[in-house]
């Protein structure tokens, strides 16, 4: 469970860092997100999860 909330942490500062950081580009990445056809999103998020997923197996397998 603390791994869990510590990786949640971490997504925080990052979405906190672009949110934060750079929200002229936030609000630009956010239109064009709703242009992108539905299956790209599908996949671009698949592939985040998968490689989500190796990173975590690789650092505590």
């Amino acid at each position: 469970m603390q791994d869990f909330l510590a990786a949640m942490g971490l997504v925080l500062v990052v979405e906190g860092l672009v949110y934060g950081g750079f929200p002229h580009l936030a609000k630009k990445l956010a239109g064009e997100v709703l242009s992108t056809p539905e299956g790209a999103l599908r996949a671009v998020g698949l592939a985040a999860i998968a490689i989500g997923v190796g990173i975590v197996w690789l650092v505590r397998g």
